[in-house]
């Protein structure tokens, strides 16, 4: 019986630093000299400071920006340490309450676009921190930032198709524009 259970000890043991150590180790490993940029988290640098990453969403305010997507991440939205969705069902009260005072403030912000609401300004995302809109969604805040800013409407629309990052290997989710990248851009002009 003695055997069995030291047999049992040095195979936990071998598992242990083969599946807690070793693997870990190995794929970040991979992960850092192929994926380099990811794998750090594709922050984003300023005059040698971190504002923000192109992978989680943070809020803009105001006529003069672009607006992401609506969060529910933590209790003010856009806290990265409380990402989640807000798992109501089709059916709930709360969310058609939600969905109804978004497409208000939304169609209040926005006047001027005379055209329906993209759904991606509307909805959260599955993580509450997805950076990225639609080039609809885009288009349809065009016309608010360029009042706001004085700048000609064709020159916003070149800058977001500038940001508009194109299918992943050409096939794979849809077209989409980084808000923060977007924003950063228009702050440095």
């Amino acid at each position: 019986m003695l055997a069995h259970v030291r047999a049992g000890i040095v195979m936990l043991a071998i598992l242990t630093v083969l599946t807690g150590l070793a693997y870990p180790l190995a794929v970040t490993a991979f992960a850092d000299v192929l994926f380099r940029r990811e794998a750090h988290g594709s922050l984003i640098e300023r005059d040698g400071r971190t504002v923000g990453s192109t992978l989680i969403a943070q809020r803009f305010a105001g006529p003069a920006w672009f607006h992401p997507r609506p969060s529910v991440a933590g209790s003010d939205g856009f806290d990265a340490a409380a990402s989640a969705a807000s798992n109501l069902a089709p059916t709930a009260r709360a969310l058609k309450e939600a969905t109804a005072d978004r497409m208000a403030r939304r169609a209040a912000e926005n006047p001027q676009a005379g055209r329906p609401i993209p759904a991606d300004l509307i909805t959260t995302s599955a993580s509450g921190l997805d950076p990225h809109i639609s080039p609809e969604a885009a288009e349809y805040q065009i016309l608010r930032v360029a009042a706001a800013r004085g700048m000609a409407e064709d020159e916003l629309r070149r800058l977001v198709a500038m940001h508009t990052e194109d299918r992943t290997l050409g096939f794979l989710g849809e077209p989409r524009v980084n808000v923060l990248a977007l924003n950063l851009d228009l702050a440095s002009r």
